[in-house]
């Protein structure tokens, strides 16, 4: 039975343009003007677009780095950051080889791999009661 190699990743060999990046930051716009407009968030997978050489870098160059900046080492290390539009945040997940293995744009306000999750908040404060009970402060 013969198999057949194939690859998650959208691959481009040569230098031709594909013309994805200025339609890709006017997907962005709208994106977050329906954040203001009604709350709804989207997410733009940026390995799942056909782009050419140089293309992601000047999506990546064009949005800019913000103020916020997270790094996160769950599963394997993680890089978010807002871009120097508010409510545009950048995340990147890497391998342990620190290879991007997925990157996206999230039109949010905050990407939900920031979000506090109810067990972990529970678990904080069962641990939190527990120390201020048995430590005199």
């Amino acid at each position: 039975m013969k198999r057949m190699n194939t690859s998650p990743f959208n691959i481009q060999i040569g230098n031709e343009l594909t013309w994805n990046a200025r339609p890709i930051l006017f997907e962005v716009m709208h994106a977050l003007e329906a954040l203001l407009d009604s709350g709804e968030t989207s997410i733009i997978d940026l390995r799942s677009i056909p782009l050419a050489q140089g293309e992601e870098e000047t999506i990546l160059s064009t949005l800019g780095k913000g103020e916020v900046h997270a790094r996160l080492d769950i599963l394997g290390l993680s890089e978010i950051y807002e871009t120097r539009y508010a409510g545009v945040w950048l995340v990147t997940h890497y391998n342990d080889d620190e290879s991007i293995v997925s990157r996206f744009i999230e039109i949010t306000t905050i990407p939900d791999i920031l979000r506090s999750q109810a067990g972990d908040m529970s678990n904080a404060l069962i641990k939190l009661a527990h120390e201020l009970e048995t430590q005199e402060i």
